[in-house]
């Protein structure tokens, strides 16, 4: 009985914390990415990540696996505490607060009602105002059952009955697509483009601590079972083939009519680097006012 009393307290002042924290008057824009793998949210917004920090914006990023079967050679608890500890080093690198690694196991994620209240708890306890998801049409099954996990946890951040030892949040966040290049069943928009120039070195910095996935396995997988040999040795080489490699991508006419949107016609014709955001039907709808909020790097 008294144990029980215990843990019932515990569980209260847990509560109250939570509580207090969401009511406490921290004018800061709270932003969380949701993604499958560690790596996966950095080279897609690393570089806005590093902004809005920079910025003052609280940002985390959240991997849903542990990234456990990433890897040709190495794999379970090892690979597992590998790729925490890269990520950790890659969340210095950008600036941003936090960088979870929840402890499923990597190629095995479904969309689950116990992983989605993973997910609905993250979003509630860092009190999101946006929250960056991936697209559920994707090559690997990962990625879209993350996902389709944030979808489903988008109306349910608010519902105080579900996940009910969360506070349940009081406005329902701008839910958004961070990009890819997959055609069907539609194409990304290009809704939210972000130029990243001033901080390019910042992501490829992130991306850089990400060893074990830049230069191992990603230069490995579909390459008939061994290392590309173009992947250098040198660390300083190392960096700029990661940039060309990873990072200076072409810019699509959709992407470059995004930065027009939002930075100008003038400016963003001296843009050469940049990542892009879709607003998804879920969620709140922002305005272009409310974005621009939301985003102080268009002010």
């Amino acid at each position: 009985m008294k144990k029980i009393l215990t843990v019932s307290l515990l569980l209260l002042v847990s509560f109250s914390v939570q509580l207090k924290a969401q009511d406490k008057k921290d004018n800061r824009i709270r932003v969380i990415a949701i993604f499958a793998h560690p790596d996966d949210a950095d080279s897609k917004m690393g570089g806005t990540a590093a902004l809005l920090a920079k910025m003052g914006v609280a940002v985390k990023f959240v991997a849903l696996t542990n990234g456990d079967a990433g890897h040709y050679a190495e794999g379970g608890g090892v690979l597992g505490k590998r790729r925490r500890e890269e990520a950790q080093r890659a969340a210095k690198k950008y600036g941003i607060e936090e960088y979870t690694v929840l402890n499923n196991h990597d190629g095995e994620l479904l969309p689950d009602l116990n992983v989605r209240m993973q997910v609905i708890r993250e979003i509630r306890k860092w009190n999101a105002d946006v929250v960056l998801g991936l697209r559920p049409n994707d090559y690997h099954p990962d990625h879209r059952n993350a996902g389709k996990l944030v979808e489903d946890a988008s109306y349910m951040v608010a519902v105080p009955n579900v996940a009910a030892d969360v506070p349940a949040l009081k406005k329902n966040p701008v839910f958004l697509y961070m990009q890819d290049h997959f055609k069907k069943p539609n194409p990304f928009s290009h809704d939210i483009v972000v130029a990243i120039d001033d901080v390019l070195d910042k992501k490829v910095d992130g991306l850089n601590e990400h060893t074990s996935q830049m230069y191992e396995w990603l230069p490995w997988i579909g390459n008939g079972g061994e290392i590309d040999k173009s992947v250098p040795t040198d660390p300083s080489a190392r960096k700029e083939w990661l940039k060309k490699r990873w990072v200076d991508r072409k810019m699509s006419p959709e992407q470059r009519a995004g930065l027009e949107k939002w930075y100008g016609k003038e400016k963003a014709a001296t843009i050469k680097f940049a990542e892009s955001f879709e607003i998804t039907e879920y969620g709140s709808q922002p305005s272009e006012a409310e974005i621009r909020r939301l985003f102080p790097v268009f002010k």
